[in-house]
């Protein structure tokens, strides 16, 4: 059994992800540099396969007292310098995100805020 690849190099990697073994981890920072956490999930769309979410860990101790914000994976870029993913959002607009309720992943509403809030097309027509 081979071990899970902490962050994602796409110099080491072929055109095709395994997201769980492959981006779960990657580090995302802020356009400063900083360290805003990392990727903890991805939501990808049953019916295209598009990735539509990057679920972003930050905040906390060691897992603990973590928030955790689904951000539309428009919002990120691959950065190869930093072996991360940039975004253009800062650690106060992460946390005045919308937070996620138990049903957001099929909560049209909850999508179309979080979409709205983060400037974004969202993935459905």
């Amino acid at each position: 059994m081979s071990s899970p690849v902490t962050s994602y190099n796409p110099a080491e990697a072929s055109h095709l992800l395994s997201a769980v073994d492959e981006i779960k981890g990657t580090k995302v920072f802020s356009p400063a540099g900083d360290d805003l956490g990392h990727i903890d999930d991805v939501m990808i769309e049953a019916t295209s396969g598009k990735v539509v979410y990057g679920v972003l860990q930050f905040g906390g101790f060691l897992g603990i007292g973590s928030d955790y914000h689904p951000i539309p994976f428009g919002k990120l870029t691959y950065d190869q310098a930093r072996h991360g993913y940039t975004t253009n959002l800062t650690k106060e607009e992460l946390e005045g995100a919308p937070r996620y309720s138990d049903d957001w992943r099929t909560n049209r509403e909850w999508q179309q805020q979080s979409y709205d809030y983060f400037g974004v097309a969202p993935y459905w027509p």
